[in-house]
């Protein structure tokens, strides 16, 4: 069965603005000060299980020139774009409608773009574990993250088994739970980070579709005999507004009864917060972090401190503080003020 993998790139990453912008989303963006950015770390993580043609990006309009500028190896039929984000489960959808028609024997992983994951290989292994196991039967795979820490900020898998490395049934998924549910799931052993990372063959999602989003499915039935035409692109634009704005998590992972999790530590992590992004990267001595430019702290402590390009940032006397900028804009804010980020910013 032949491998394909799906990256989701449509979302805006408001909580990392100024970085981040509906303009230049994070995805997109070298946030680690890597040299690469969230997209392209994400498609290195998936070169050892797939070939670089059987790759498919799901993006909004605006971003297609950056990805064919990132992922110059991926094929220009398979950038998908949407005309409007109308959350996962119809990004999905479109994703697996075309995937079908060209390879009707198709094993899928779908991934979001702009996570991170340290431990590479370990990462190849798991997601070739739950190939192997989607290639053989009706079945879908999710990837789960053995916590390692009570975290309030992620949805939770809970699995029928605590075993870790292999494939376990799923008995339900759970919401961001509050902080003492989150130590108790701890406690318990049985309960998984939802990565947002899915595998299975195309067959059976489009058959979970079906039974599970008949909406989005009857849209896709109507827009299949414009794949791979001259009049698919209008036909999206017409089509594709009319899908329910659902996640594949609501509209599909908690209605179906054939689900899985392979679980593992993998040093896993949405980058979904200036927070998040500054436990990756090494601290001096007295906690402050820095990525880019040419930065110079004065009496600082526990700041995080991103700087894109080649400009001097002076800081002086801050303790606990984000201080981010970007081209016209700059964030100055208390680390533990981070969850308002995105309301300041509209």
């Amino acid at each position: 069965m032949n491998t394909h993998v799906v990256i989701m790139a449509g979302g805006i990453g408001s909580r990392l603005w100024p970085l981040s912008t509906p303009e230049v989303p994070k995805q997109f963006i070298d946030v680690l000060g890597v040299g690469r950015s969230l997209i392209q770390l994400t498609a290195d993580r998936f070169a050892p299980v797939c070939a670089p043609h059987h790759f498919w990006v799901v993006t909004g309009q605006r971003y297609a020139a950056l990805v064919k500028e990132q992922l110059p190896q991926i094929p220009d039929d398979q950038i998908l774009l949407e005309p409007e984000g109308r959350n996962t489960a119809p990004c999905i959808a479109y994703a697996s409608w075309k995937i079908q028609q060209k390879d009707p024997q198709a094993n899928i992983v779908v991934t979001p773009a702009d996570a991170l994951v340290l431990k590479t290989a370990e990462f190849a292994e798991t997601i070739a574990k739950a190939l192997a196991f989607t290639a053989e039967r009706d079945a879908i795979v999710t990837v789960g993250i053995a916590p390692s820490r009570p975290e309030t900020g992620y949805g939770y898998i809970h699995a029928a088994e605590s075993l870790r490395g292999q494939l376990v049934k799923v008995t339900e998924f759970k919401e961001k739970p509050d902080l003492d549910t989150a130590i108790g799931y701890l406690e318990d052993g049985h309960y998984f980070w939802n990565a947002g990372i899915f595998v299975w063959n195309v067959a059976t999602i489009v058959r979970e579709l079906r039974a599970y989003a008949p909406q989005i499915a009857a849209i896709m039935d109507r827009l299949q005999p414009a794949l791979f035409t001259d009049k698919e692109a209008s036909e999206l634009a017409r089509l594709f507004p009319e899908c329910e704005k659902i996640s594949i998590d609501y509209a599909v992972m908690e209605k179906s009864s054939c689900i899985y999790v392979i679980a593992e530590d993998l040093a896993w992590s949405d980058l979904g917060s200036w927070g998040s992004v500054m436990t990756h990267i090494r601290a001096d001595e007295k906690g402050n972090t820095v990525v880019g430019g040419d930065v110079r702290l004065f009496g600082c402590r526990d700041c995080f401190v991103h700087a894109a390009g080649e400009k001097t940032v002076v800081v002086e006397g801050l303790d606990g503080y984000i201080v981010a900028e970007s081209k016209d804009r700059l964030l100055v804010c208390r680390l533990s003020k981070e969850q308002h980020i995105k309301e300041y910013s509209e």
